[in-house]
């Protein structure tokens, strides 16, 4: 996939990006990148495939709600991760025209995309590309909010089939709020990292 359309979109947004062929090589680039400091996590399909966690983990204190060692619980971890020097997540959909927007439950990965990190990391595989920001809209509630609701065997309509958002109001809704970042945060320093293969939901 060539990624110059959306790569020049992201950056007159005022975000930095990079791109990579494959997944490997953008982890070996952020491990790289990543040393010796504190690394928060967002829940991502797309960092557990990479492989992210257990690689920065060798030369950082890397929190993860996803990986709780004994004597600690995920709130514990998603409160210090948001506090982190850097701060890993994905995206639900990017537009070729430069918006990123992601949906959260419990809010971690939205909030820490907008404020308090020295350096946010965006991944994302060339499958949550689309063309439009209507496009990529649709994406987000209707293909990667369904399937992680699935995984997480969410007690909601779209969990059965993971076939689109029916907008419930269930109580155990994962899609509780949207953020559409239209250019990168004020004072922030935001990297978008593009992979040319298909990464999460």
């Amino acid at each position: 996939m060539d990624f110059t359309k959306v790569k020049n979109a992201l950056s007159a947004r005022g975000f930095k990006v990079s791109c990579f062929e494959s997944a490997r090589e953008a982890a070996d680039y952020l491990n790289a990148q990543i040393d010796g400091t504190t690394v928060g996590f967002g829940g991502s399909m797309t960092l557990k495939e990479m492989g992210l966690y257990d690689l920065l983990s060798g030369h950082n204190t890397v929190l993860s709600h996803w990986n709780v060692p004994d004597g600690v619980d995920a709130a514990t971890l998603r409160a210090q991760a948001a506090v982190s020097d850097h701060y890993l997540l994905s995206a639900n959909g990017i537009a070729e025209t430069g918006e990123i927007i992601n949906i959260d439950g419990a809010g971690n990965r939205v909030s820490s995309a907008l404020y308090g990190h020295k350096k946010v990391w965006i991944v994302a595989g060339k499958n949550k590309l689309a063309l439009t920001y209507d496009e990529a809209l649709w994406r987000a509630r209707n293909i990667a909010a369904p399937r992680n609701a699935q995984r997480l065997h969410a007690k909601t309509p779209c969990a059965v089939k993971a076939d689109q958002c029916y907008d419930c109001k269930s109580p155990g809704r994962i899609c509780r709020a949207l953020t559409v970042l239209w250019g990168a945060m004020t004072g922030s320093d935001i990297e978008v990292v593009l992979i040319n293969e298909e990464l999460g939901y």
